[in-house]
């Protein structure tokens, strides 16, 4: 072998690398703040707002869209988090249950909550407000049964169904409606 083809004079390195490798760009706007990510591609959206971005509000349950408590909103539009690989969401904007209020400045849905009493343990509360902020979003629900179907994806295992379809109806300006 000649010593040429053993030179590394050519070889760019490390130094330059423009990103990781074996990640993507990626730009997402996540409650209100811009992010400009490199991520390996694996990377579910549930686990970059937990993990990396540490933002643990939104919750991971079953980790296979079963139960609803990873739901965010992804454009305004409901989704399970656990599902869906972040690198397929560029350009979008996520907003997860820490972008919807603040304590002193809750979001009508999260003052709902608490006036009716519809959480327990709490664990399914941010997926659960979140879904129902799209549902209402949505306008595809306008009696209680039509809230119950449209909230069938979000388990609670204390049981608080009636007092979250409560909450929800109230804020929908519907409450006792059947």
């Amino acid at each position: 072998m000649s010593q040429a083809a053993l030179s590394l004079k050519d070889d760019p390195g490390p130094a330059l690398a423009s990103r990781p490798i074996g990640t993507l760009p990626v730009r997402l706007t996540i409650n209100g703040e811009d992010h400009a990510l490199d991520l390996e591609p694996w990377v579910t959206l549930l686990d970059l707002l937990r993990e990396r971005l540490h933002l643990t509000g939104t919750k991971k349950g079953c980790d296979h869209g079963q139960c609803g408590s990873c739901t965010v909103l992804v454009d305004g539009t409901r989704l399970n988090a656990c599902l869906k690989l972040a690198v397929s969401l560029d350009g979008s904007e996520v907003t997860t249950i820490e972008g919807l209020g603040q304590p002193g400045n809750l979001h009508p849905l999260q003052a709902a909550f608490i006036e009716h009493d519809a959480f327990q343990c709490g664990y399914c509360t941010p997926g659960q407000i979140c879904s129902a902020v799209g549902l209402i979003a949505e306008g595809h629900a306008h009696t209680r049964d039509e809230v119950r179907e449209q909230m069938s994806g979000n388990l609670c295992r204390c049981g608080a169904y009636t007092n979250i379809a409560d909450a929800i109806l109230d804020v929908m300006g519907q409450e006792g409606r059947e």
